[in-house]
């Protein structure tokens, strides 16, 4: 089976110092590990370094206008030689913006809407490679057939958003075994001994977010950092608890969010939790908005979206990303068997 050889391949690479897989050889990153983004968590200072750091840094064009993201995107490209994505929520994104983003990135990546071979076919046409994110085995081929040059498995221990109801490891064996196209892993991936678990088990690299919101460059709020660090083991719950305001959940009100912050925003009778700057003044936040707290927030930020995946607990202090990555990568060469994420 297709899965099979892969991890025969992948657990030989595990053995070398530059791990090299059908990701990094795609893609032109020497770390397969693409930073999730994580809307304006992920800033521009983080996918830099990132991509710094060897692997693929990603921003999001959701909720951004189209000449600011594209000033972005040129900003970065002077900044890092490294391999950088962008990333596209909405099916009705302004598809100048996607085109725009095409001709600036190396992948670019889509997820929460179904695999779109018009789209497909725009960013090649553009120059660039299409990445979906996937939440079961089904859309994994309709993406394939689309014309994806890679897909992403998302189990449900992944933070934020969560496509599907599969456990990623199964879930990461069954797309194996369905599509040609490179697999990315994401879901629950935090440490070294998970990420090297994943590619043990046959995946071409992951996608992680967690671990990266705790970090100097990203641009969530200190406090959603802090609530990272503090939570002890698996402290997340899957929840509907904060849809108010979030276009992904006029589709599916579904998200991993740390418990704290689902528990803090039911026991609150506040109305309204706080503020975020936006077009030049301030607006308020209600309590169970969708927003994830970054530095343009202020108000009782332990109470907001704190999005985090099931290997919260491997995070253990806010560092650089490239102390992050160089972590993630430590195991590598020194992996002595599989072990499954958190779950």
């Amino acid at each position: 089976m297709r899965a099979l050889a892969r991890r025969s391949s992948v657990a030989t690479a595990l053995g070398e110092a530059d791990v090299q897989t059908r990701f990094t050889a795609l893609v032109g990153c020497s770390v397969p590990l693409q930073q999730a983004p994580m809307g304006a968590v992920s800033s521009p200072d983080l996918a830099v370094a990132v991509a710094d750091a060897g692997g693929v840094g990603t921003i999001t064009c959701l909720g951004v206008p189209t000449a600011v993201f594209v000033r972005r995107l040129d900003d970065m490209r002077r900044r890092t030689p490294g391999v950088l994505s962008a990333n596209v929520l909405l099916e009705d994104t302004d598809e100048d913006a996607v085109v725009a983003a095409a001709e600036r990135v190396r992948v670019v990546d889509f997820f929460w809407f179904d695999p779109s071979p018009r789209l497909v076919d725009l960013v090649h046409r553009a120059g660039a490679l299409v990445g979906w994110q996937v939440g079961s085995v089904e859309e994994a081929r309709v993406a394939a057939d689309a014309g994806c040059d890679l897909v992403t498995a998302q189990g449900r221990e992944a933070g934020g958003h969560v496509r599907g109801d599969r456990p990623l490891l199964p879930l990461l064996a069954e797309v194996l075994d369905a599509v040609p196209i490179p697999v990315l892993a994401a879901g629950g991936i935090a440490d070294a001994h998970a990420f090297a678990a994943v590619l043990s088990a046959g995946a071409d690299g992951a996608r992680i977010g967690t671990a990266f919101v705790a970090t100097t460059e990203s641009a969530a709020h200190p406090v959603y950092k802090q609530a990272l660090v503090d939570a002890a083991g698996d402290g997340t719950v899957l929840s509907s608890a904060f849809a108010r305001g979030c276009p992904l959940c006029t589709i599916r009100p579904r998200h991993r969010v740390l418990r704290s912050a689902v528990e803090r925003a039911a026991a609150s009778d506040e109305e309204v939790i706080g503020t975020v700057t936006a077009g030049g003044g301030r607006v308020a936040l209600p309590r169970g908005a969708g927003l994830p707290p970054h530095t343009a927030v202020d108000g009782d930020v332990a109470a907001m979206a704190l999005y985090a995946g099931a290997g919260v607990g491997a995070v253990t202090a806010v560092r650089t990303a490239a102390e992050v990555v160089a972590d993630l990568t430590s195991a590598l060469t020194s992996h002595d068997g599989p072990a499954a994420p958190p779950s």
